[in-house]
């Protein structure tokens, strides 16, 4: 083919149009994916609305793609990759090699990371244009679908608990069970964690279940930390839902010395006191997501315990229909574009 597909913002805030473009042929040490899937994460919505400095427009976001390899740059099969390779490129999409981070080889705090749909344009496409250092394999047993949003929403959570301070058999928290959630209590509950879930109204208490948690606490029929103090406290809180005020009801239902692990984004500002640290020497941290190594890792993980992201498969033509369900809380609970 000549020409592909892409699903564009014009500009900022604007309404996703389909245009077609030149095929783009991949530089040294990058490849072009033929994108089979990509997931619409809420946080495209920093690039959409301009959020972050000097986005460009128009735009092609989706930091959740999963496709196969269809035509290497110069030096890409040196470094492992054929053409027929199944991969995703997730939120980490390359790295510098050269800042501070980079040279200690913490690449997911890269000062000038590389995020698809922001450094270049994203996976709302037929074709996306990657480097290598972004390329995760994806094993035999994950579905395109599947392999997508674990390049961002699956090894943010997998990752922030793995990297916690939890063991088998800890009190494990998970705060929200949405696009991030649903997967946090499942791979929660498979690295053998007392899980519990929070979220609001007592209707999702078994859904909460069905996904393997241990308990659920209804976070509007009282005070969340009482619940969780009530279970013995908990080691670690993985925060994925986006709300401050939620994140910070879980800080005194901390086991001493618990953690509380930050993975939902929001720009508000988050209320806890000094006292309520340094009295039982409690940790509040942000985790991001991590490398394609990572995302190897957790897809390899998910793959081994039968985890798999809830999603809703929408054609490319349809991307204003998935970005607006995803922005307004009505996915159930990742979308997912295809080509077709």
């Amino acid at each position: 083919m000549n020409t592909y597909r892409v699903a564009q913002v014009p500009a900022p805030n604007g309404s996703f149009e389909i245009v077609e473009r030149e095929v783009p042929r991949p530089g040294p040490r990058h490849v072009r994916i033929a994108v089979e899937a990509c997931g619409v994460c809420r946080s495209d919505a920093m690039f959409v609305s301009a959020g972050m400095p000097g986005v460009p427009f128009p735009l092609v976001p989706g930091h959740e793609a999963a496709g196969r390899v269809e035509e290497l740059g110069d030096g890409a099969d040196e470094m492992g990759w054929q053409v027929g390779d199944r991969v995703t490129v997730g939120w980490f999409g390359g790295s510098c090699l050269h800042c501070v981070p980079c040279r200690r080889g913490d690449f997911i705090v890269c000062d000038n990371l590389k995020i698809p749909g922001y450094a270049y344009d994203g996976g709302f496409a037929e074709a996306i244009v990657a480097p290598v250092d972004a390329l995760a394999r994806i094993p035999d047993a994950l579905a395109a679908t599947d392999a997508g949003p674990m390049a961002c929403a699956g090894v943010t959570v997998y990752n922030g608990l793995r990297r916690s301070s939890a063991r088998p058999d800890d009190l494990v928290a998970i705060q929200g069970i949405g696009g991030l959630g649903h997967l946090a209590v499942r791979f929660a509950a498979a690295m053998g964690y007392e899980t519990v879930a929070i979220a609001r109204g007592a209707d999702k208490a078994d859904f909460a279940k069905e996904l393997g948690a241990h308990h659920y606490v209804d976070s509007t029929a009282g005070p969340v930390a009482e619940a969780l103090q009530a279970l013995g406290g908990a080691k670690v809180v993985l925060a994925t839902a986006g709300n401050s005020e939620a994140m910070a009801a879980t800080v005194d239902g901390l086991a001493p010395r618990g953690e509380l692990v930050v993975v939902g984004a929001t720009p508000d500002p988050m209320p806890v006191s000094p006292l309520q640290l340094i009295l039982k020497g409690r940790l509040v941290r942000g985790h991001p997501s991590g490398t394609a190594q990572d995302v190897r890792d957790t897809m390899t993980f998910a793959a081994r315990h039968g985890i798999r992201p809830m999603t809703e498969v929408l054609p490319l033509d349809e991307a204003n229909t998935a970005y607006r369900k995803m922005m307004d809380g009505s996915a159930r609970f990742r979308m997912v574009l295809t080509p077709s």
